[in-house]
């Protein structure tokens, strides 16, 4: 056992004086303000080491205790009041069982199906933007409003390759949220997601900016979205992602979870998206028109980027040029690489579309490509896809395989519309309406090449075609790029 040495009185007493003064110190310093705290050598004002760019004095973490006890409130205030419910309904036929149709018992039966999710109301006079997939086939669409009143609502637009739509509802005085005119978010921004999950009613949560310009996720075509980790359930698709100047940067769309639930990677489709749809809505246009560049290309890799003589992975290999096109008439060629469009990276045909796409038709863009090891600078001016040749849809009627099918000339503004190929020839078969198109084995997306032998590139062609054809066909069809040929008798 060890046994602590007795202590001198006055030593006793003068070490605790001492560690009195010590403890009045401390307080002092820490009731200072901490950029006084030393006069021993002050805080050099430009950094030492070339670590990256000098911290942006509006955006600053917060400091001491009482920062971090700072309230959102002020901002929920002005965001809050302007986040909507959206309900959709509609009615499906369900069949019943086969077994019962035996017995005359298979009447189909009509069920009611119904949507939940969330809306911000950009204008006052009742303008609303959503998510598409949120009232994508609804027969009966309610918005509620913050204040608890409801109204029905019709659609002005819906744009699916966006997953935007564009909602009006009769009222007038509505607070609004602005969209955020300006793409200036940093990865680390403090953002708040405003919405309904799970239709308990609207809920805000608080996050970060976790990532920017993410194209390789989701199924828009044409947005690189805003990735965040504030908390995102089902329910708020559609809701407010809102900056810390309470201005819309995002619509909330979608989240990746192995449970369902929030694991803090959400996404939002950006503002100049948003924007874009909306302006159009009001515009009375049916659909958006975007500028395309006309390019198929593919994301550089590794082993492409030393072929290249890029320093690292970078850019969109051009693989073909559609004649006519924004980029062929900016002189860009198959080999090329493109690195920015003004200035922001591009990576894969979706950040090309989305840096292209949001600009108006007329716009200007600075690309800048790499060609035979040089790096090359050219101004562009986006237009949009061509619409040659002309659409013509029609419902084919008559002997032939092709009786019931709805067909129409395929343009790259028809296949971009569609989703398809725009860089494929030829007539789109749309829909099946029954006929002997429906047990011929067609389906909505295929591509009529060519009949008994003549190639087909319009419906006028494939018309004549089937009008001079007999009661055997021999017909060539494009199926996800890949050609078959199928012989019928009729």
């Amino acid at each position: 056992m060890k046994i602590a040495p007795l202590r001198n009185p006055l030593e006793t007493s003068r070490m605790r004086a001492n560690a009195l003064c010590v403890l009045l110190l401390g307080l002092v310093a820490a009731c200072s303000d901490p950029s006084a705290r030393s006069s021993a050598q002050p805080a050099p004002k430009t950094p030492t080491l070339a670590a990256g760019p000098l911290p942006d004095p509006a955006r600053r973490a917060p400091t001491d205790a009482v920062s971090m006890k700072q309230s959102f409130a002020p901002i929920v205030r002005k965001a809050a009041p302007a986040v909507v419910n959206i309900s959709s309904k509609r009615v499906v036929r369900q069949q019943v069982d086969p077994f019962w149709e035996m017995f005359g018992a298979g009447v189909p039966r009509e069920r009611v199906e119904g949507s939940l999710g969330s809306g911000v109301i950009v204008r006052a006079d009742g303008v609303i933007v959503t998510n598409n997939h949120v009232i994508e086939g609804g027969q009966e669409i309610t918005v509620s409003l913050s204040d608890r009143r409801e109204f029905p609502a019709r659609v002005l637009l819906a744009d699916p390759r966006a997953d935007l739509a564009v909602l009006k509802i009769e009222a007038k005085d509505l607070p609004v949220l602005p969209i955020d005119r300006g793409e200036d978010q940093q990865v680390g921004d403090l953002v708040l997601a405003i919405g309904d999950p799970f239709g308990v009613g609207q809920t805000v949560t608080n996050g970060i900016i976790s990532a920017l310009n993410r194209s390789d996720v989701g199924a828009g075509a044409v947005s690189s979205y805003i990735q965040t980790d504030a908390p995102i359930n089902p329910g708020n698709s559609g809701g407010a992602l809102v900056d810390m100047d309470g201005d819309l940067i995002g619509v909330n769309s979608f989240i990746i979870s192995r449970s369902g639930g929030s694991a803090g990677v959400g996404f939002a489709i950006p503002g100049p998206v948003v924007r874009q749809v909306v302006e159009t809505a009001l515009g009375g246009g049916r659909a958006v028109v975007r500028p395309w560049m006309g390019i198929v290309g593919q994301p550089v890799t590794s082993e492409l980027a030393k072929t290249l003589g890029l320093d690292r992975p970078q850019g969109l290999l051009v693989a073909d040029v559609y004649p006519g096109s924004t980029a062929d008439h900016a002189g860009l060629k198959q080999g090329d690489a493109i690195l920015t469009v003004d200035g922001q990276g591009v990576n894969d045909e979706t950040s090309l579309s989305f840096r292209t796409g949001t600009h108006r038709a007329g716009d200007s863009v600075t690309i800048t490509y790499q060609r035979g090891g040089a790096v090359r600078t050219v101004k562009a001016t986006v237009e949009p896809p061509s619409a040659i040749p002309a659409r013509d849809e029609q419902v084919l009627q008559g002997r032939h395989p092709f009786d019931g099918a709805v067909v129409i000339n395929l343009s790259p503004a028809v296949a971009i519309e569609l989703g398809g190929n725009p860089f494929a020839k030829g007539v789109l078969i749309s829909q099946i309406r029954g006929g002997i198109s429906a047990n011929a084995g067609f389906r909505p997306g295929d591509v009529v090449r060519a009949v008994n032998g003549k190639t087909i590139n319009t419906v006028s062609e494939l018309r004549a075609a089937l009008t001079a054809g007999g009661r055997q066909w021999s017909v060539v069809i494009d199926r996800g790029g890949q050609q078959i040929q199928a012989n019928f008798n009729t």
